[in-house]
């Protein structure tokens, strides 16, 4: 783990340090780790969940990753590879998501069962029954809002009381996260790298279609890539009043005909079979695609550091917390990224939605996911807590 820090192109923050400091101290006492790492979109977690699963590998333990998508644990999968190739780091990695095919998954299996495997990364296949673990000492779930607390518990049950980390890009306030996690010790990675630029934030309405579409254009001759996000796969039946609704499909296919024919635009969402998932991901990843017309699947960690721009289709229809995460998709490099959110201007831009767009466009700095989580709160209102509803 030390090797591979010294080794890296880039220093860790002091934030990421601390906080794999209090990992390292917890998982190195007699006692089981329990701790929620919290962080803002793009503050580096991914690498403190690597480090501690090659400091379990070093001990002689297997270590297990669990995130909601396959696209990410792909991804997961895919950088650890490289650096296991980059560093000769003494790891031996394997990939457990539903779609792997039966034959494949017996072989992982087993090793896992041998104990060959040594980092397990995946979706929720992680804790089905067939999956024997050998030396499970170290389980960590990303983005963990995503999974319920039994399937939490499943994996924890699957090795011999192991070390959890839980970790989090939903900023939750601290005093609330102790009392909603209150068997967890909490870590905040509260600083971002420090070559990071604000993301340049835009509210705009549905008339600044034709600038954006030269903007995206320039951006792609300037090497970089961009993200459309529509809030439907696709159009609803002919009659429905959805005329105001950008889809995916439809959508990329226009925007292949507005923009010139060597600009790359695919699409992405939800119900596509999990290998063309991946497989636009990748190809996206490579640059093989410079625009990317997607749902909000792209929502929860997809780390493309050379997308500099997003454009989000509907905005008024997403939740604050989805536009906080869509935007953090952009921004992950040195370069100046940009974001912008069109609404279609009339009636159905409610008080709350108008107040959404209002705190997005205000809180631009990095780290601002605790502030418009508490924004998010004061605009919905903490419910009835007690009562008779």
């Amino acid at each position: 783990g030390n090797r591979l820090i010294e080794s890296l192109p880039y220093n860790l923050t002091e934030a990421q340090l601390k906080v794999l400091a209090e990992i390292r101290k917890d998982m190195s006492s007699n006692r089981v780790m329990n701790r929620l790492v919290q962080g803002d979109v793009g503050c580096g977690k991914t690498i403190i969940a690597f480090l501690s699963l090659i400091d379990i590998v070093a001990k002689g333990y297997q270590g297990a990753l669990m995130v909601p998508t396959e696209v990410l644990a792909t991804q997961h999968y895919d950088n650890l590879c490289e650096l296991k190739e980059k560093y000769n780091l003494q790891i031996n990695p394997v990939l457990l998501t539903g779609s792997v095919t039966a034959a494949n998954k017996r072989k992982i299996y087993a090793s896992i069962e041998a104990g060959e495997a040594n980092i397990i990364i995946g979706t929720h296949a992680l804790i089905q029954e067939k999956v024997i673990y050998n030396k499970l000492a170290l389980v960590i779930t990303d983005e963990q809002h995503r999974f319920g607390v039994k399937q939490r518990e499943k994996l924890s049950g699957k090795g011999e009381t192991p070390h959890i980390l839980v970790m989090s890009a939903t900023p939750i306030p601290r005093t609330l996260a102790i009392i909603l996690y209150g068997d967890l010790d909490i870590s905040v990675i509260d600083t971002m790298p420090s070559n990071r630029l604000p993301i340049k934030n835009c509210v705009v309405d549905r008339n600044y279609r034709p600038n954006a579409y030269k903007f995206i254009e320039n951006q792609v001759r300037n090497g970089h890539q961009a993200y459309i996000i529509c809030p439907m796969v696709e159009s609803m039946e002919e009659g429905e009043n959805n005329s105001d609704l950008c889809d995916v499909i439809s959508y990329s296919k226009m925007l292949s005909e507005e923009l010139p024919a060597d600009i790359k635009v695919e699409y992405l969402h939800g119900k596509m079979k999990p290998s063309e998932k991946n497989s636009i991901m990748e190809r996206f990843a490579r640059n093989e695609i410079n625009v990317l017309v997607s749902t909000t699947v792209i929502e929860v960690g997809v780390n493309v550091p050379n997308a500099s721009m997003i454009v989000i289709f509907n905005a008024n229809m997403f939740g604050l917390s989805t536009l906080h995460q869509l935007r953090g998709r952009v921004g992950r490099s040195p370069r100046r990224a940009y974001a912008y959110f069109c609404f279609k201007r009339g009636r159905q831009l409610s008080e709350i939605s108008a107040k959404r767009l209002e705190a997005i466009r205000e809180y631009t700095e990095f780290g601002s996911g605790f502030k418009i989580a508490m924004r998010d709160l004061e605009i919905r209102g903490a419910g009835s807590i007690l009562g008779g509803e």
